[in-house]
């Protein structure tokens, strides 16, 4: 999921989602200056991936995705999940999408319809028309239909071993998560060199349900949410 590139993310409200001794040493104003800092670092690096190198990763990102997802949900035939449109070297995952498509999964996309709001799921189908949606990314047009997700997709730009992501900073996706009655199984895409020692999470934070990279799967949280 794209999120808005501030600097710093939503505000303080979800501290119900997280464990009391959920605090870090750094104050909130030290750590939204590292992952400013952090972020910056790790999108530059993205970029500079050679395009024969993303293709590899891309491959096995989606080898170790799909196994994750037979494994989670079997047949998708039925199955509504939501990926991402690819920005700023993200992996480009609509081709496994496509697939799923093809094998009668509904497959749904993120919109940002009001400003600092929950995203909505339009769905999606490869060829459909496309319109320019917040920050200039294309999403499904106004009249596609909103899906509620089982399984959604969240492009990391960090992540750590807890589960935790460090996204663009607008705070769209721990927004949703704390929206929906029923969470969805949250999976973070990403690279496994954009590993943290810890992304120093906040009260607003909501932990991931899985993270895969190119290395495999990372993180699967046991038990309740």
């Amino acid at each position: 999921m794209n999120e808005d590139p501030a600097d710093q993310a939503s505000p303080p409200c979800l501290a119900g989602e997280v464990a009391q001794d959920h605090v870090d040493p750094l104050g909130v104003d030290d750590v939204a200056r590292w992952r400013q800092a952090e972020r910056r670092r790790l999108l530059e690096a993205r970029a500079e991936i050679p395009v024969a190198r993303r293709g590899v990763i891309e491959a096995a990102l989606i080898r170790h995705l799909s196994t994750l997802i037979d494994r989670r949900a079997g047949d998708p035939a039925g199955l509504v999940i939501s990926g991402f449109w690819p920005i700023k070297g993200e992996p480009d995952l609509r081709g496994w999408l496509a697939e799923l498509h093809d094998k009668g999964a509904t497959v749904a996309l993120p919109v940002v319809e009001t400003r600092s709001a929950p995203l909505v799921f339009r769905r999606w189908a490869p060829g459909m028309r496309m319109v320019r949606g917040h920050w200039n990314i294309p999403v499904p047009p106004p009249e596609a239909p909103e899906v509620v997700p089982a399984i959604t997709l969240a492009p990391l730009v960090g992540w750590d071993a807890e589960g935790y992501r460090l996204g663009y900073g607008g705070g769209y996706f721990d927004r949703t998560l704390a929206a929906f009655g029923q969470r969805p199984f949250a999976v973070g895409i990403g690279l496994q060199s954009a590993r943290l020692a810890t992304i120093h999470p906040q009260p607003h934070d909501i932990g991931l349900d899985a993270i895969v990279t190119e290395a495999g799967l990372q993180f699967e949280r046991e038990g309740p949410r």
